[in-house]
């Protein structure tokens, strides 16, 4: 019964934080370059990992590995925080908490390809009515001080929400044979590393002064969702599938909008209302599970 439990909490919390998230780092940008809010994440996740150093380095490594492994981390953190960085740069907390929504039909239309798992009809379905959703969403966003360019911005969180469709389809088969705590230490390892040159391009803008609203969000970013939210995520993947831990990612959603409105004071039009429920409906329908009668249906046809 236990067993049951522990990825269920574990992704609940795990989504509870990845929502604050979006909350933590529309303030670290008010008062920092976002290569360095991003950097400062990564090394203070670093910093504090390296306490666990022996017990993170008891694994056997399986020759080959390292393709995934490698492609993993250039998903996420990488290629993802860099996407996300400019996504928050223009739309709000709240839009791009919606578009996360769409990250459990990407995982199912990656497991697919890669994985050769079949999809449901409902699933295609519901996957077009989600696109259309979120094109709605981010066509009728008008610029606003949280959103200054929400339709640029939905579309770079969308390119985000795509490398973490890589990353999860990977670590679901790293994590049968290594520990989570091993994998969210190497991202958080070579996160540092990729994003430190960032600070020396010209268009960075470095710290001259201690702004302590914007070091602690990056302490807490660095720490409770760097640490804490991947830890939490990587241990429920590890317990059951992949397509079923992904769907806990329409929680973000709910959970960013209700943060945004209470912290940011950022509030949705009528439209934007409108398309967020289909977004979520798209989700749904994917979600919904063909009848016995149809599943017998399909083999026969299959046969």
């Amino acid at each position: 019964m236990l067993g049951r439990w522990v990825p269920a909490v574990s992704l609940f919390l795990a989504m509870l934080l990845w929502a604050s998230s979006f909350i933590a780092l529309k303030i670290a940008f008010t008062f920092y370059d976002p290569m360095v809010v991003i950097f400062g994440r990564m090394l203070i996740a670093t910093c504090c990992f390296l306490f666990f150093f022996k017990y993170l380095l008891r694994f056997e490594y399986r020759a080959g590995d390292w393709r995934l492994l490698s492609l993993m981390i250039i998903s996420e953190p990488c290629l993802y925080f860099l996407f996300e960085a400019h996504a928050l740069q223009n739309t709000s907390a709240a839009q791009a908490g919606m578009i996360t929504a769409m990250a459990p039909l990407l995982v199912g239309v990656g497991a697919l390809y890669f994985l050769r798992e079949k999809l449901p009809r409902e699933a295609w379905v519901g996957f077009a009515v989600a696109v259309a959703g979120a094109t709605w969403l981010s066509l009728a966003g008008t610029e606003t001080e949280h959103a200054p360019n929400p339709l640029l911005g939905n579309f770079l969180e969308l390119c985000a929400m795509v490398c973490a469709t890589g990353y999860t389809l990977c670590l679901k088969q790293l994590s049968q044979r290594y520990s989570t705590w091993l994998l969210t230490a190497l991202q958080g390892f070579f996160g540092t590393l990729f994003f430190a040159p960032f600070l020396l391009l010209p268009g960075t803008t470095l710290p001259s002064a201690l702004e302590w609203d914007g070091v602690w969000a990056i302490v807490y970013l660095g720490t409770l969702i760097n640490i804490g939210a991947y830890g939490l995520y990587n241990l429920g993947v590890s317990k059951i599938k992949a397509a079923e831990a992904s769907a806990y990612i329409n929680l973000i959603p709910v959970f960013t909008l209700l943060m945004a409105y209470l912290v940011l004071k950022e509030t949705f039009n009528f439209q934007q209302l409108c398309a967020s429920a289909l977004v979520l409906g798209g989700v749904f329908l994917s979600q919904w599970k063909p009848s016995i009668k149809r599943e017998l249906a399909d083999v026969v046809s299959v046969k």
